[in-house]
């Protein structure tokens, strides 16, 4: 792996995402992959979903978003920061997509290509949304993949299995982040 070619997304790992998962121990293994992303010189680049007041980038037509805006909530500057466990830090790039993959309605295509980024190492909330998403997009970008299987997780846990055993390693190395850190030394 070329580490000043590859980056890491940490995708919609945000407060509210988390505690409707339910999974504590993601943020963790998140954190843990960040940490040593940084340290093997893996640029870090966190996506979270955010809207401006009043929700102009949302159809009512969408299904995926429109509950968002009955609801509330993923308000820009207000209810749309990055989960505290796992912030960024100073210089890191935070993109913010308006739908569900982390390249659609964002300028993340125009970072990874400005900084020469041709792997992407991805992880977040959820399996079925953002990851699967960002992975089929990536694919036809010709970016090179890897899938942080247990840095993903679902609310539907046959369905993240699923895609990480059948779907994903036909576009991605999947790996645990016990892995894929042993594999940064």
């Amino acid at each position: 792996m070329d580490a000043e070619r590859t980056a890491m997304l940490v995708m919609d790992v945000q407060p509210e995402i988390v505690e409707r998962l339910g999974d504590s121990e993601l943020v963790g293994r998140v954190a843990q992959a960040a940490a040593a992303a940084r340290a093997a010189g893996v640029r870090v680049i966190f996506v979270k979903v955010g809207f401006r007041e009043g929700y102009p980038e949302i159809s009512p037509r969408s299904a995926t978003f429109s509950r968002i805006a009955e609801l509330g909530g993923f308000v820009e500057g207000v209810s749309s920061d990055v989960h505290p466990a796992v912030a960024p830090r100073p210089g890191e790039v935070v993109v913010t997509k308006r739908r569900v993959s982390a390249f659609a309605g964002s300028d993340l295509d125009v970072v990874l290509r400005a900084g020469g980024i041709q792997s992407l190492v991805l992880s977040g909330i959820a399996t079925s949304g953002v990851v699967l998403s960002t992975l089929r997009q990536a694919a036809d970008l010709d970016f090179s993949l890897t899938v942080l299987s247990d840095g993903c997780s679902d609310a539907d846990e046959e369905v993240h299995r699923v895609l990480c055993e059948k779907v994903f390693p036909r576009q991605a190395q999947v790996l645990t982040v016990a892995a894929w850190i042993k594999s940064l030394a």
